[in-house]
């Protein structure tokens, strides 16, 4: 039995004012940006990265191998998140959005996590150890990937920030797994 989850007050306003303003211009837009999250996406580059990086030194060979496992197990652990959890998605819950340009998404009771925003989350949070430059890129490319899971009415904002945050959290304990962070 699922557990149900609703959308906080502050949730249903912000789907609103988005419901309100939309245009399909920045709605097509965000429809492609998000591919950016999509998992296939990140496991294809993830998988690219670790082959390249076979032959580099240790330390990026480690970092490739972290990277990789995070991607994996951030790909399957929305999937099953989302068999424990229901929550309707709000682009279910509006008609005058659909008029603007909203598409629907996914299946209509998938809305908690975000599953975008947990991938997203674990590889934000491994670019913790990059250089401040490079990390506030990822970090900044993050946020833009993760808006349009909100700016679609894919998700709540809240499913998007537990996203984030248990995608955080995995990443965090993959880290026990992989070594990946220490220092040698």
């Amino acid at each position: 039995m699922a557990i149900r989850v609703h959308p906080l007050s502050a949730d249903i306003e912000l789907a609103r004012a988005i419901t309100r303003n939309t245009r399909p211009l920045p709605e097509n837009l965000s429809s492609i940006i998000t591919w950016g999250a999509d998992g296939h996406f990140l496991t294809a580059l993830a998988v690219g990265w670790w082959l390249w990086s076979r032959f580099k030194p240790p330390g990026q060979r480690r970092a490739s191998d972290h990277v990789l496992l995070t991607t994996l197990a951030a790909i399957a652990l929305p999937h099953l998140l989302k068999t424990q959890f229901d929550q309707v998605r709000p682009d279910r819950c509006t008609v005058r959005g659909h008029l603007h340009g909203i598409p629907l998404s996914g299946k209509a009771l998938d809305a908690f996590p975000s599953g975008h925003a947990l991938h997203v989350g674990a590889l934000a949070s491994a670019a913790t150890e990059l250089p401040r430059a490079k990390r506030n890129l990822v970090w900044a490319l993050s946020a833009v990937l993760v808006s349009t899971g909100i700016i679609l009415l894919a998700h709540w904002a809240s499913d998007v920030v537990a996203g984030l945050a248990i995608g955080a959290l995995l990443e965090r304990v993959m880290r026990r797994l992989s070594g990946f962070g220490r220092t040698r």
